[in-house]
């Protein structure tokens, strides 16, 4: 780990944050304590401008979090050279055009995933950032809990034996609600797909995170609430509206997958966020010839671990992942304390800034955005046909 570094010594960064709904708030809280879990960091995020479209939004943004300027279009921000890095939490279907400029622009990039609406959209974004020579993190936030980490380097070892099968899921009920507004996460044109691009997308990085190369998969879709009300005003979240026009829910709300693994593994993945009952119900559960690694993100300091050469009845114990796991030692001095969802972007607001700093990047990059986005491009293929879809391996 890098040395202590002193306010004195560390050189200002110049952040922006474009978009300001609930992911915005969030990156710009992750900047404002990052170096109150990471003092060894070299740069220290100055909070430039925030870019919002919706009247009175990015005022009310600057006022709470210290952001010296607001504009109503991110192209401002492009243009600024006080801005050296720039959160990208709009829309998705406003992803690869604010990415590519962002990136052309000189600007190092923390951008949410999916990446745009379609594989082309992230391989775009990729490209911008490969030949403009920024930095480039995506919000793959769940790989960053240390719990996650510490399962991936139980599997890399040897202690489950050869990796046989996982389960992923990923449950939500955020649209279960059938007043729930027409907001654009329902239309293609600007949304892209539905559960596949907001959780799948979580799920197919887990899966490579974890287990590598995804050889081949076969899935199926389908949407379980086909109307909703259209909103009357500006939404952020899950908004509901009633008595609006109707309109079609144009993407999914359901996914169920099979995965072969290059290694030779089988997966299931399975996501959906209209699950009446569940509330951010996602983890894993990976087996292997000689034990077993099971997570549940509402636990998410928590492993269960079974390991031996019982093979049969071998029990399962409870592993509490303590200051010497992934980040853990960051935030709490010793184990089964609590970390948080924040903690976790905070984690990444970290990695993003020290990919700056070193010029070497760490954490989730656009080439892990591009193999997510090519798997949830498959899916839809394979829904749509039927058939087993094959997919690219890592370079």
């Amino acid at each position: 780990m890098e040395n202590e570094a002193s306010g004195a010594a560390r050189r200002p960064l110049g952040v922006a944050v474009v978009g300001f709904g609930w992911m915005g708030r969030v990156h710009s809280q992750a900047y404002a304590r990052v170096l109150h879990h990471f003092p060894q960091l070299t740069v220290r995020p100055e909070l430039v401008t925030v870019a919002e479209e919706v009247p009175g939004r990015a005022e009310e943004a600057a006022a709470q979090f210290g952001f010296s300027g607001t504009a109503r279009d991110w192209r401002e921000v492009a243009a600024d050279p006080r801005v050296h890095a720039v959160s990208i939490t709009a829309p998705n279907f406003l992803h690869r055009e604010i990415g590519v400029a962002m990136a052309e622009a000189g600007k190092h990039i923390w951008i949410e995933k999916p990446v745009g609406l379609t594989a082309d959209d992230a391989r775009a974004v990729a490209d911008a950032v490969a030949k403009s020579g920024v930095q480039g993190t995506v919000g793959f936030n769940y790989r960053n809990a240390p719990a996650v980490e510490t399962a991936r380097e139980l599997i890399a070892s040897g202690d489950l034996g050869t990796v046989t099968h996982a389960r992923i899921r990923l449950f939500s009920d955020y649209a279960a609600h059938p007043d729930g507004a027409l907001t654009w996460r329902y239309e293609r044109a600007r949304g892209g797909s539905g559960v596949l691009g907001d959780l799948a997308a979580h799920g197919a990085d887990l899966a490579r995170f974890l287990l590598g190369d995804i050889d081949a998969l076969t899935a199926d879709t389908a949407v379980f609430v086909p109307e909703r009300a259209r909103p009357s005003g500006a939404t952020a979240g899950h908004t509901l509206a009633t008595g609006g026009t109707l309109g079609p829910v144009e993407n999914e709300d359901y996914v169920s997958c099979l995965l072969r693994f290059a290694s030779g593994a089988r997966g299931v993945l399975e996501a959906c966020r209209v699950s009446v009952g569940e509330q951010n119900n996602y983890g894993f559960e990976v087996h292997g010839t000689k034990g077993a690694v099971f997570w549940d993100f509402r636990r998410m300091n928590e492993l269960g671990v079974s390991r031996g050469t019982s093979y049969q009845d071998q029990p399962v114990s409870t592993l509490y992942v303590g200051p010497g796991d992934g980040a853990y030692g960051a935030f709490q001095p010793g184990a089964a304390n609590s970390m948080s969802y924040d903690d976790l972007k905070v984690i990444e607001a970290h990695r993003f800034l020290r990919s700056i700093a070193e010029q070497t990047p760490y954490g989730a990059t656009l080439t892990d955005a591009v193999h997510s986005a090519a798997a949830l491009e498959a899916m839809a293929t394979s829904a749509a046909s039927g058939a087993w879809v094959g997919l690219p391996r890592s370079a």
